[in-house]
């Protein structure tokens, strides 16, 4: 059979096709083509070879090939070129010609990433040098598409090199428009071998929005709004490095634990907005205090504490802290006001008083609680005898160890209601102790007895097996399946053993993963990263669902959240507080950055219906508090399962 007998297109059905058609053999030479092949192609309508205008190499290595190539012979002009092999010897290709203003999509869609967002532009390049661009490229940067052919790209972004090796990547950057201001952009490229050369597309997407709300999420995560102060989590992280370097170096330091004396009273008498700006000037005055030697931190309520380096000795520990007392022995303005204020401060020493930041912190804290018993501005250092109410302590270990073999603990359940549907889709999980002699005691009493002395592993291991007990006993009486939330303290989540524990008491109970949930604190999301994220993962492929809680109390950095697959937010109950406007706005950040994270937003302490309206207002996803429910025994929950 000869070669003209092969092809499957009649020379009369050819020559009538008003696509490029052109068949070649496997060396390249032309059998048969069309004339709108030849007129696209730039030959002449006579047998010849294929490597005149293009590098056929790269077509026919493969069966099938679909690429975006040059025309050598018209000052690589961009064709799309598609290609089958039609035999051992015979390939057909199909030619289209490509201005990048008509072709758009079909970039897009050759480089996997479609998009209709009119924040995103493409550009075309070579060796750092504009090719092309399409018309949302050249209106995000302030141009026209013919001002920017032919410049260089590192004329519009920032520290981007004109090597193809760099752009041919994903990154986060800084744009420059025509006008000089200055804008976020993410880059990817897109690398092409066009006829032994390397070309590039890019889609860029102007990605300014997120990268300020992430920074102003960041700051709420390292800052203390209210007083413009770094906040715990970042006291603690400078704290450990404070501690490592001090180690390296055989230097000391101090920790000042300091609270405001009768500031829940002030409160009380004079209302909380008074309360904030009198913090807000207590801040103020211990900024006089800050210098290469000190770090300042608002640890939250009226805490604030203080690292001071290159101590030599007690005495210079100590005289700082008079120095303290003695700026808040003048009155601080408030208003119209002038408010007497006197401070409590707990001293520890490094390495007298411990090796580590929490030790250092406990410590200081114990002192402080101690010398705050007396009345005015006083200081203590840390000493053994300030664990004086270690037998206490004791009393309490002995009770709760009772309390676990004598079944005195209880779960009561606060329901979770949808904001859409309107219905109940989950409960809450919360413990309770009632202690035959006390009555009921509230967990902020001893949960921090169980975690010091270990026993919140088997507390917790309790309630875990109990919550999911009692959700699938109600799934068998036919009530309708809603997800348990049970909280994790810090020991029970950094368990190594904790997956396979949830697997289980989820295999003993019966319950599906899908309707368990497990609340950790943003702090532990802070530690131990690699470690949080892989359980978090492993969790995550059981099917168990995982939520933040107390979110926005200063523990977390938001750039974590992206990391961690976590599907829902708990806001803190204290931004519920309607005497403090700065909170909604904190609200509408956490709810606008969650959804952008594709995580579902739940406010606790819900308490009243103006409450309610603005979360619903602002698209929150689900509500618990005292407004739909206060926490209830297990047999009350169910009329509101059935409601």
């Amino acid at each position: 059979m000869s070669v003209q007998q092969q092809l499957p297109v009649d020379q009369r059905i050819l020559t009538r096709l008003k696509d490029a058609v052109i068949f070649v053999d496997q060396d390249g030479t032309i059998i048969k083509g069309n004339r709108a092949a030849f007129s696209v192609l730039g030959l002449d309508e006579e047998k010849g070879s294929l490597y005149q205008c293009l590098n056929f190499s790269l077509l026919k290595a493969n069966n099938e090939s679909h690429l975006l190539m040059e025309l050598k012979n018209q000052n690589n002009r961009p064709v799309e070129v598609q290609s089958v092999r039609m035999d051992t010897d015979v390939f057909c290709l199909i030619i289209n010609e490509f201005p990048i203003a008509d072709k758009t999509e079909e970039v897009k869609k050759y480089i996997n990433q479609l998009t209709t967002n009119n924040d995103e532009g493409i550009v075309m390049y070579d060796g750092g040098v504009i090719i092309d661009c399409d018309t949302a490229f050249a209106r995000m940067f302030g141009y026209t598409e013919e001002e920017l052919t032919d410049m260089e790209l590192r004329q519009l972004i920032h520290h981007l090199d004109n090597t193809n090796d760099q752009l041919d990547n994903r990154h986060e950057l800084t744009g420059v428009r025509k006008d000089g201001s200055l804008f976020y952009v993410e880059w990817t490229g897109h690398p092409y071998n066009h006829m032994g050369d390397i070309i590039g597309v890019a889609i860029v997407k102007n990605i300014t929005d997120r990268i300020e709300n992430e920074k102003q999420i960041e700051y709420m995560a390292y800052y203390d709004e209210l007083t413009d102060l770094p906040n715990r989590n970042y006291f603690n992280n400078v704290l450990q490095e404070a501690v490592v370097h001090a180690a390296s170096k055989k230097e000391m330091f101090s920790v000042y634990f300091i609270d405001l004396n009768y500031f829940k009273e002030i409160n009380d008498t004079l209302g909380y907005d008074f309360g904030d700006e009198l913090l807000k000037a207590c801040g103020e005055r211990f900024k006089s205090f800050l210098n290469t030697s000190t770090f300042i931190a608002r640890m939250g309520g009226d805490e604030f504490i203080i690292l001071h380096r290159h101590v030599r000795n007690r005495h210079d520990a100590v005289t700082f802290a008079k120095r303290l007392i003695a700026a808040f022995a003048k009155p601080i303005k408030v208003g119209d006001c002038e408010q007497f204020t006197s401070i409590s401060i707990g001293i520890s020493i490094y390495p007298d008083h411990g090796s580590t930041s929490s030790e250092l912190i406990k410590h200081a804290d114990s002192a402080m609680y101690v010398i705050k018993e007396r009345d005015g501005s006083n200081y203590k250092l840390f000493d053994a005898s300030i664990s004086e109410k270690f037998s206490a302590m004791l009393t309490m270990e002995n009770d709760l160890r009772t309390a676990l073999k004598e079944g005195q603990f209880e779960l009561y359940y606060q329901p979770q209601k949808n904001l859409y549907s309107n219905k109940i889709v989950g409960i809450e999980a919360l413990l309770r102790w009632n202690h035959p002699v006390k009555g009921f005691i509230p967990p902020n009493e001893f949960i921090s007895h169980a975690e010091r002395t270990g026993l919140i592993i088997e507390i917790g291991d309790w309630v875990l097996k109990e919550a999911c007990r009692q959700n699938k006993a109600w799934q068998d009486k036919g009530f309708p399946p809603v997800i348990v939330s049970v909280n994790l303290s810090a020991k029970q989540f950094h368990q190594r053993e904790l997956v396979e524990k949830v697997e289980g008491i989820l295999q003993e109970t019966g319950l599906e993963p899908d309707y368990l949930e497990l609340e950790i604190t943003e702090s532990m999301a802070m530690t131990n990263e690699p470690y949080i994220l892989e359980t978090l993962e492993r969790l995550r492929r059981l099917g168990v669902k995982v939520s933040i809680d107390d979110f926005g109390t200063g523990y977390s950095s938001f750039k974590y959240l992206s990391m961690f697959p976590v599907s829902k937010l708990k806001i803190d109950k204290m931004f519920m507080n309607e005497n403090q406007k700065q909170n909604q706005a904190i609200v509408k950040s956490i709810i606008h950055m969650s959804h952008s994270l594709n995580m579902k937003v739940i406010a606790e302490g819900v308490e009243t219906y103006e409450q309610l309206q603005f979360l619903t207002a602002e698209k929150c996803d689900e509500m618990q508090g005292f407004f739909l429910s206060k926490p209830l025994p297990a047999n009350a929950v169910i009329q509101l399962l059935g409601d």
